[in-house]
């Protein structure tokens, strides 16, 4: 019995019911399973039950996976903070990245993803609650960082990724995923159409939002070693 299945089960129910009440019902929701620190057999049993989009933060141990499972069709996602001078390995080892929030980084990860790799999927992370240990834009700089990531002929711009601070209360979670979801809204910019939002404590609330992916990792794996 893969001891995966069943959580997955839940996890995705929980999904599924809290995308009755978000604002477009009919949009299908990714689950991303946040696997850092977790060992390779854990992602392997998690593929087994149905899995295919794995999100990691530490480059090197992200790497080393990705050689352990590469017999697997696994989409790799970089969902951590990142510095300057791991961009190159990040351009060219991963289909999706999180957590760009800022114009340095983008032109790096352009400049650098290999030319016979597609574009690489890029999410701008926004600090929408202002938190100084957060990276992340304020949704008020969004319009000018959009206009010059657009040039960069590499990168495809798809949405926008946020971490609130945390919040008990389930309306206090629903909060700041609305006033992004809203601000996007009123931008009118179609290549802002997916929203990475929410994680293993308020998923509920990051999906009835809007979100199209959610990152989760604790209510799948367990608590990080």
């Amino acid at each position: 019995m893969n001891p995966y299945s069943d959580r997955i089960s839940q996890i995705q129910q929980t999904i599924a019911t809290a995308n009755l009440g978000s604002p477009n019902p009919e949009q299908a929701i990714q689950l991303l399973a946040v696997s850092k620190t977790k060992p390779s057999r854990d992602l392997s049993l998690a593929y087994q039950a149905g899995l295919r989009h794995f999100g990691e933060s530490y480059l090197q141990e992200a790497l080393s996976k990705q050689d352990q499972l590469a017999h697997f069709a696994i989409t790799w996602h970089f969902i951590g903070p990142i510095q300057s001078n791991k961009t190159r390995a990040i351009a060219n080892n991963f289909s999706w990245v999180h957590s760009v929030d800022r114009l340095k980084i983008a032109k790096r990860l352009n400049e650098q993803r290999a030319p016979h790799l597609s574009p690489l999927n890029i999410f701008l992370q926004i600090n929408i609650s202002g938190e100084q240990s957060k990276s992340g834009v304020a949704l008020d700089q969004l319009p000018t960082l959009v206009s010059e990531i657009r040039a960069l002929k590499n990168l495809s711009l798809r949405g926008v990724m946020a971490i609130p601070e945390k919040q008990a209360d389930y309306g206090a979670q629903c909060q700041p995923y609305r006033d992004i979801y809203q601000a996007i809204q009123q931008l009118k910019e179609p290549d802002l159409n997916h929203f990475s939002f929410g994680m293993s404590g308020d998923m509920t609330a990051a999906v009835h939002e809007g979100a199209t992916i959610v990152r989760v990792g604790t209510a799948l794996f367990g608590q990080r070693n």
